[in-house]
């Protein structure tokens, strides 16, 4: 760990990204809490998903490295570090036709940053 909690917190933002992309879920594993939900809602319904349902389905899917998908939509839109153990994250992603707003609750454990919670925004293109 650095003295930089940003720096660190974007490494693992990093891992995230990689794993996404390439559908690998060890990468996944290594950037989220073993506790980690994911949300989202669709019409008028809550998505609440744990980790290894959502690891589950990027297994199933084909990734968007397999498609031959660049990755010009990924964008980091807002890092705050909002004490010594919190941060949240803002960015942008893709898993095409599926363009991402995500929204990564971090907390700082075990001398780590770690992805807590994901709530998440899809549109399709």
């Amino acid at each position: 760990m650095s003295n930089r909690p940003e720096q660190d917190i974007l490494a693992v933002v990093q891992t995230y990204l990689d794993g996404l992309y390439e559908g690998d879920t060890s990468k996944l594993a290594q950037a989220f809490h073993p506790a980690a939900h994911l949300y989202c809602t669709t019409g008028n319904t809550l998505v609440n998903v744990d980790q290894q349902q959502w690891y589950e389905l990027v297994k199933s899917r084909p990734s968007a490295k397999s498609k031959g998908q660049g990755r010009e939509h990924e964008r980091l839109l807002l890092l705050d570090v909002t004490g010594p153990n919190t941060a949240l994250v803002k960015l942008n992603c893709a898993i095409l036709p599926r363009l991402f707003t995500d929204y990564l609750n971090f907390v700082l454990l075990d001398g780590r940053w770690q992805i807590i919670s994901k709530v998440y925004h899809f549109e399709t293109v």
